[in-house]
């Protein structure tokens, strides 16, 4: 039996069923708008409390909104007193960006939030971008084309944001309306002038390795005082650093260090181009080819920041260049010098000609390396001073040179254009040339700070400096060839040259032996020795050649048949037997970690003394120096008991990293030595040339 229920009954059975449907969806909506009460409650509270005493803020609209344009609400911030500071959408190394919450009409939405051009504050090595007194920025609101406009709409909202000086910060924050009254118009045109306005064209961005590169249209016309790249892109750039910029026409090319602690990673960078004071534009980036040509830009926060005035640049590329002369770096090419400056006795006329074509090979020699390296640094090439001894072939080039000097020297067989005892002006200028290219693997005192602004400077600038540092190098010789006084010191020329010139074959056999082993050092030991083998060929062929000289014979065409093979062999023999070089860590007494930022950074971060020495093997005042100071039980010994971190950075090959720091310090070449106290920002840099107790006494010092 089926018992049917009223239809009154059924209908109210519906209608709540129904309700209790309603009810089940209209519950997360009402306990999620509770929710956003309730945190709005709470960010009113923590407003309330903040307070905005030492920025105020105030929210100002221009003029009524327009259906489908743009209407402009601007912030201002007012400092209570000259030392507090706000910041950029983007801070820096340290501060906290502006949030900002608008309760506008439905539809209407706001945009991008336009700063001014911020400024740079340095502190302890953190760089912030801030504003100093008061600032404005401007919110855009789009307006709906459909938007009922009934007078001017009374907009609300909170903003949260930090106040700082340089010792304190305080969080700040404020209840925002505008819309009516005294909220309207203001200072609306001058505002707008403060914007950093956007750049038609777009830039184009790539990201290496250890930098990003920018290139930013920008016409010729507009002048760059001091210009700098604020990057809106969190995380990704090391903004303390100094920023390279190169001018090619109407390109500006902007070199960034990334940050140790990024992805090195962005589909985009937007960001704001500092032209120098207030004045700037906003550029955007899409990623593309950035190639670094044209002429490097002397700026503010670069050279001028990190070199002194020209004319000292100049006085320490010549006296450095001098002060090679005794260096343990130059020692090679004494004996070419000295048989040189015997031979300046012989005349008046001989001497000066003599000191002439020697400055002109020495100076030249200088001036075509500064330029080699400029030129592979502006093509994105990581290169420093002394770079040629990076490379293999280079060195096995000037093994064979100091090979036949040495066999010249030692009578084995004449070549008029190296024979110091016989040849003209044109020796001297071949010994000018030799003798530059000897003396550029070390940097001696005066020296660095000079050739690391010529990484900076303006290319006729630095190859000033380059042959400056030559004319400096060549000063002696140049000198006793114009005074009477000093040639009249030297011994008059007899039958002792011949004596002298072959005991000159000793120290320039010795720099061919040093030349073997660091052709060793640089290919490995069966990249020596095929090398070797080239070599003996030559040998052979140049006592072949002196044998049929001393018989008065033509004797060069039998150089060619009797070096060829062995040339030959080499050609093929070399390149396939090459295998870079690592440095053994564990050979040193100071237990060294090899360098990098990374390494550096935590290093720096344990609390300890750090120690850091960049070397290479063909630096000869290096060597010096870690057989005096640095590879000394004293030092270890001093080293752990003060718990200084020790870390080496071999340059002995093409290193990117190390080139780039090198730079960032100022230095073209090595050595350089580094010493961080903990808790230190900048690093004390310590002389080029070492004592035995220098590193022990400075690690005990402060204990």
């Amino acid at each position: 039996m089926t018992i049917a229920a009223p239809p009154f009954a059924r209908n109210a059975w519906f209608q709540a069923l129904l309700l209790a449907f309603a009810a089940l969806l209209v519950l997360p909506q009402g306990l999620a708008a509770q929710e956003a009460d309730d945190e709005r409650a709470l960010a009113l509270q923590r407003i309330e409390r903040t307070g905005d005493d030492r920025i105020a803020v105030d929210l100002y609209a221009d003029g009524a909104p327009r259906a489908g344009e743009t209407w402009m609400l601007a912030l201002r911030f007012t400092p209570s007193a000259p030392e507090w500071h706000g910041y950029w959408a983007n801070p820096g190394d340290a501060g906290l960006g502006m949030q900002l919450a608008l309760d506008l009409p439905e539809g209407w939405e706001a945009g991008e939030h336009l700063y001014p051009v911020p400024k740079r504050l340095l502190i302890a090595d953190l760089m912030n971008h801030i504003y100093e007194g008061e600032y404005a920025l401007l919110v855009p609101v789009a307006v709906p084309a459909d938007a009922v406009i009934d007078g001017i709409p009374e907009v609300t909202g909170m903003v949260e944001y930090l106040a700082c000086t340089d010792e304190i910060c305080v969080p700040q924050g404020a209840v925002l309306s505008a819309g009516q009254g005294s909220t309207l118009g203001r200072d609306f045109a001058r505002w707008r002038a403060e914007i950093a306005p956007m750049l038609d064209a777009a830039a184009t961005f790539t990201i290496t390795d250890q930098t990003l590169r920018l290139a930013i249209p920008l016409p010729e016309s507009v002048e760059l005082s001091d210009p700098h790249v604020f990057i809106a892109n969190t995380r990704l750039v090391d903004y303390a650093p100094f920023q390279s910029f190169w001018r090619d026409g109407d390109l500006l090319l902007v070199e960034v260090p990334l940050s140790d602690f990024g992805s090195g990673e962005a589909e985009t960078i937007e960001g704001i181009l500092s032209f120098g004071g207030e004045a700037g534009v906003r550029f955007a980036a899409a990623p593309g080819e950035v190639a670094i040509v044209g002429d490097p830009l002397v700026t503010m926060n670069s050279a001028e920041a990190l070199t002194p005035p020209l004319w000292t640049l100049i006085l320490g590329a010549l006296v450095g260049g001098l002060i090679l002369n005794i260096m343990p770096c130059v020692f090679p090419i004494l004996s070419l010098k000295a048989l040189s400056l015997a031979r300046a006795g012989e005349s008046e006329a001989e001497a000066r000609s003599e000191g002439l074509a020697y400055t002109a090979g020495v100076v030249l020699a200088c001036v075509a390396l500064g330029g080699i390296m400029l030129a592979l640094r502006a093509a994105g090439e990581q290169v420093g001073w002394a770079f040629q001894l990076q490379s293999p072939s280079v060195v096995i080039t000037l093994l064979v040179l100091a090979t036949v000097i040495t066999l010249n020297f030692g009578g084995i067989f004449e070549l008029p254009s190296i024979d110091t005892g016989n040849g003209q002006g044109r020796s001297a200028f071949g010994t000018g040339l030799v003798a530059a290219i000897a003396a550029t693997p070390c940097t001696g005192p005066f020296m660095a700070a000079a050739l690391g602004a010529a990484l900076l400077l303006p290319t006729p600038l630095a190859l000033l400096l380059f042959a400056m540092l030559g004319l400096g190098l060549a000063l002696p010789f140049l000198a006793i060839g114009f005074v009477p006084a000093l040639r009249k010191r030297l011994p008059k020329p007899g039958a002792w040259m011949d004596t002298f010139r072959k005991a000159m074959a000793i120290p320039m056999g010795l720099t061919a032996l040093a030349l073997i082993w660091l052709t060793a050092q640089l290919g490995g030991r069966g990249f020596a020795l095929f090398a070797l083998v080239a070599l003996f060929g030559i040998v052979l062929a140049l006592y072949v050649v002196g044998r049929l000289q001393k018989a008065g014979k033509m004797a060069w065409p039998a150089f060619g048949l009797v070096a060829a093979p062995f040339l030959i062999f080499g050609a093929f023999a070399l390149p396939s037997s090459y295998a870079p070089p690592s440095r053994d860590l564990t050979a040193s007494l100071l237990e060294p970690q090899a360098f990098s930022q990374e390494v550096l950074a935590e290093a720096r971060a344990s609390g300890q003394p750090v120690f850091v020495w960049f070397t290479a093997d063909w630096c000869v005042t290096c060597k010096v120096n870690e057989s005096v100071a640095i590879e000394r039980e004293s030092t270890a010994e001093a080293f752990k008991e003060a718990g200084v971190v020790a870390i080496v950075g071999d340059w002995t090959v093409r290193d990117e990293a190390i080139t780039q720091f090198l730079t960032e310090q100022g230095v073209a070449g090595v050595p350089l030595y580094l010493w961080y106290e903990p808790g230190s920002g900048e690093p004390e840099q310590l002389p080029q040339v070492l004592t035995p107790e220098m590193l022990s006494e400075r690690a005990l010092r402060d204990r």
